[in-house]
């Protein structure tokens, strides 16, 4: 059993929510731990605004699907699992931190940026919980700054 299925496994025993489907697609746990990843910072401020929402899609279609449905699937189930997780640290796993390519990791923490200041502002809560991405995903400050600056340069839904 993958360590996804084991842990959505566990969340529903533990929190009494149904249980998970029994299988993951080949090739989509990484995809769906990075998906919940970005869900979890576009919740942080504790409001998914609209405009979150729309960079949330053109995020994870740029990255992660090929059509809009596709992606709005692909964050519907990422939602599921981050509200079974609400893990961080198990995420970051899930997604291969130590074995995924340095570009790939530094990708993911310019998303969550992205997704972070897409309202406009990115809230106290939003900034700490990627600067804590940053962190797990084995970037040190000023590199988890940069990604930051690329993320506000590169235009809407890059």
């Amino acid at each position: 059993m993958a360590l996804l299925q084991r842990l959505l496994s566990y969340a529903s025993s533990a929190f009494g929510l149904p249980a998970p489907a029994e299988t993951v697609p080949d090739g989509s746990e990484e995809h769906l731990a990075a998906t919940a990843l970005l869900v979890h910072v576009a919740r942080a401020d504790g409001v998914l605004d609209p405009a979150e929402g729309e960079r949330l899609v053109r995020l994870v279609r740029r990255r992660y699907a090929a059509s809009d449905a596709e992606a709005e699937s692909l964050i519907e189930r990422a939602a599921t699992f981050e509200a079974q997780t609400r893990d961080m640290t198990s995420l970051v796993e899930l997604i291969g931190s130590d074995g995924s390519s340095p570009e790939e990791r530094g990708r993911l923490l310019a998303m969550a940026w992205s997704v972070a200041g897409a309202d406009g502002e990115v809230h106290e809560f939003e900034e700490a919980l990627v600067w804590r991405l940053g962190k797990l995903l084995g970037f040190d400050e000023p590199a988890i700054a940069a990604a930051r600056d690329r993320s506000s340069r590169e235009p809407a839904g890059a």
